[in-house]
């Protein structure tokens, strides 16, 4: 559920969001700020409403705003489940953060499950699952069957029919149930469960009861490590999880830049090469084979991503 969609809990602040929502399509986000600010004055601890008033107060031009407004958001709700320090740190107000707050993930995607596949696939052209299945299968010295597979951040298991042929058994996890459970709807997984990526390695408190460490000959992260910063974890959790010799395949947001990741207006991350390949090197993994392509389309533009092959020493 979009913040604007959350209800402050007072009929005459509703009605006034509503106004406002109407303004700022109508192409008028100075006025719908205004008004914004007129609800707030009635529930002055919805943080909600603040949110969208830094929305309108940055369409608007008024940056010093958002971020005033952003650190209301941040003071009334401390999980951060609208991401707002994502959103400061866009807007030069706070320091690039490592990763985003889980709860924002988690709503984030519980709330888009619905109609993830149609959005990414139809309208955005999403393509990494046939790309990154194709790197895998084309990969010289890569095997071409796996006994175990553990999709990473699997969502609604659109890399899982891809894979699915090549793999004895296959398990995936995501952060979001609601993801999860569209996931189940394909009956391409032998096993899915619930699982933090962005959390420190403690694997005994990320993924359920009776996983075995070790064991997995095939790891893949299809368009996940995007809403990771610093991906010094999941590399830890992709090595404990994965036998010697095992292939991880993942795809990351291209940045473009010599070194190092950023974190873009769509509150994504981008890495670049030279980062992702020393944090492999880091955890034991040898880059077997790269592709540069166009993963999605934003805004109309589209978003350049690398698709990576790794293997992990014997």
């Amino acid at each position: 559920m979009l913040p604007s969609q959350l209800s402050s809990g007072d009929v005459i602040a509703d009605r006034r969001a509503d106004y406002a929502k109407m303004l700022a399509e109508s192409g008028d986000p100075a006025s719908a700020g205004e008004l914004m600010e007129q609800a707030l004055e009635l529930v002055p601890r919805w943080a909600a409403g603040w949110f969208t008033l830094a929305t309108y107060r940055e369409k608007a031009g008024d940056a010093a705003g958002a971020i005033a407004a952003l650190n209301e958001v941040l003071r009334l709700d401390e999980g951060d489940v609208f991401g707002a320090r994502l959103k400061l740190a866009v807007l030069g107000g706070a320091e690039l953060p490592d990763r985003p707050p889980s709860l924002y993930v988690e709503r984030l995607f519980d709330d888009y499950a619905d109609r993830f596949e149609t959005s990414l696939v139809e309208k955005l052209s999403y393509s990494v699952p046939g790309k990154l299945a194709a790197l895998i299968a084309g990969t010289s010295g890569i095997p071409e069957r796996f006994r175990l597979a553990v999709d990473l951040g699997c969502g609604t298991g659109l890399l899982g029919p891809e894979i699915r042929a090549g793999v004895d058994r296959l398990e995936g996890y995501d952060l979001s149930k609601g993801m999860l459970a569209k996931a189940a709807e394909k009956n391409v997984y032998d096993h899915l469960g619930q699982a933090d990526l962005s959390v420190e390695p403690d694997l005994s408190g990320i993924f359920d009861a009776g996983f075995a460490l070790g064991r997995a000959d095939l790891i893949t992260a299809a368009d996940v490590l995007m809403y990771l910063g610093n991906l010094q974890g999941v590399m830890a959790i992709a090595r404990k999880l994965s036998a010697n010799g095992a292939v991880f395949a993942f795809s990351v947001e291209d940045a473009q830049q010599p070194e190092g990741y950023v974190l873009r207006d769509s509150l994504r991350f981008a890495h670049s090469e030279a980062y992702v390949r020393e944090i492999l090197a880091d955890h034991g993994f040898t880059v077997q084979d790269l592709a540069r392509s166009t993963i999605r389309m934003d805004g109309g533009k589209p978003v350049h991503g690398i698709l990576f092959i790794a293997r992990k020493s014997s």
